[in-house]
């Protein structure tokens, strides 16, 4: 048995190992084409000193603790931005002419200062139909890889968009309410999901913490969900495991995200393409490509993902068209402003397991609502692991958006009360 179990440990390192040479030397073709020649050696191979911890797994994100070097923050951005994740994420090319910006620029030094030594890569400042601060990193930090087409991945903030395409939803008839009885998908029947209220998936308040819990220690009982289709892991995980609903709280998992995104699919139909169009190209008026999740290639067995990838405009588009909904009273708007008023306390914050960036006091509809400062205010905030950020005042018309590669509570940890809290709360 004991040589068994030896075998098939090394057959996973070997795999593993090779999947991590793979990465490399795609890395090292991608330094070449782009012209970074600084950072190789003559035989085709980097000169950098990347440092991946559980290099076995090819270190899926930067540890949360870790302090990493530039060299391995270039790995990573690498990794993030633009190695190829064609067989996980489909590309969404815009129709129609874009929204443009106006701009009416101003110098912010601490913006600049931070951005030397963070892990910030771009940090954008909208109020009142301007853009007043537009930052890159800088070259000597990591600015010399980005442009405006550079696309930022994010899962996280990912769940809001998504929590905005179901506002469309509602509002094109496909999907009764926030108070809709998810009862008619026949991939989540004999789970304790079945049956629940649309606004419990959204508020992320489905009792389903007995099963998953990766807010709390960063892990799952459901293993590596991300991968699976919403088939695989009810068929697995729930269905006819005597499932039941635990207390009705908070529980941040991204799991019931992908339940909204796939139950929306299934609720849509062979009309979803055209659907999406119409909110990315006619609503938001995207103007480069956005990259969007899947996990199988049967549509049928739920393989959408809200994983989303995005130019840093695209971002502050996607956000002024929640914005300019919630003021102009559309019916997304109302959407909008139903799932703020149906927000839930989190009641995380004594233990401070969030990252400063996201320690809000409420949840509602995927996003997170109530940050500490800004009391009587309507925000309505993404957030992503590494940092990322988009904070939306609904009604002062100030939308910040901040694309971060890494965040900790050390070395990478920006001031948040500077760079997103002190700009919403008192403008420019």
């Amino acid at each position: 048995m004991k040589k068994i179990f030896l075998i098939l440990t090394l057959s996973l390192l070997a795999s593993s190992n090779l999947f991590a040479e793979n990465l490399n030397w795609f890395f090292n073709k991608w330094l070449s084409e782009n012209g970074h020649y600084q950072y190789l050696n003559e035989q085709g191979s980097n000169n950098l000193s990347i440092k991946i911890k559980n290099k076995a797994l090819s270190a899926t994100n930067i540890a949360y603790h870790s302090n990493p070097n530039r060299d391995t923050l270039i790995y990573y951005l690498w990794k993030y931005s633009y190695r190829d994740r064609s067989q996980h994420l489909k590309e969404f090319k815009p129709t129609n002419s874009s929204y443009d910006f106006e701009f009416n620029l101003i110098e912010d030094e601490y913006v600049k200062k931070q951005m030397k030594t963070k892990g910030i890569l771009s940090y954008l400042y909208y109020q009142d139909g301007q853009v007043l601060i537009d930052e890159f990193s800088p070259k000597e930090q990591l600015g010399e890889f980005l442009n405006n087409e550079t696309k930022f991945y994010s899962m996280s903030m990912g769940k809001s968009v998504t929590s905005y395409l179901v506002g469309h939803a509602i509002c094109e008839g496909y999907i009764d309410g926030v108070d809709a009885r998810v009862n008619d998908w026949p991939i989540i029947k004999d789970s304790l999901y079945h049956d629940q209220k649309l606004i419990n998936f959204l508020n992320m308040n489905t009792g389903d913490q007995k099963y998953i819990d990766e807010f709390k220690d960063g892990t799952s009982k459901l293993g590596p969900y991300e991968d699976e289709d919403i088939a695989t892991t009810m068929r697995f995980h729930f269905n006819n495991q005597n499932t039941k609903k635990s207390k009705e709280i908070y529980n941040y998992n991204g799991f019931v995200t992908q339940l909204i995104l796939n139950y929306m699919k299934f609720k849509i139909g062979e009309d979803y393409d055209k659907f999406y169009s119409k909110v990315f190209n006619d609503k938001i008026k995207i103007k480069n490509s956005i990259r969007y999740g899947y996990t199988s290639f049967n549509e049928h067995f739920g393989n959408g993902h809200p994983n989303i990838m995005a130019t840093r405009f695209d971002y502050l588009r996607i956000a002024k068209a929640m914005m300019d909904d919630y003021q102009n009273n559309t019916c997304v708007g109302n959407y909008l402003k139903e799932i703020h008023k149906r927000r839930i306390p989190k009641k995380y914050n004594e233990n401070k397991n969030e990252p400063e960036y996201n320690r809000t006091k409420s949840y509602g509809g995927q996003f997170h609502m109530d940050y500490p400062g800004l009391k009587d205010k309507v925000i309505f905030g993404m957030g992503g692991y590494g940092g990322n950020a988009i904070l939306i005042d609904m009604e002062n018309s100030r939308i910040l958006v901040v694309n971060s590669l890494h965040y900790n509570n050390g070395k990478y940890k920006y001031n948040v009360k500077k760079l997103l809290i002190d700009p919403i709360k008192k403008g420019k």
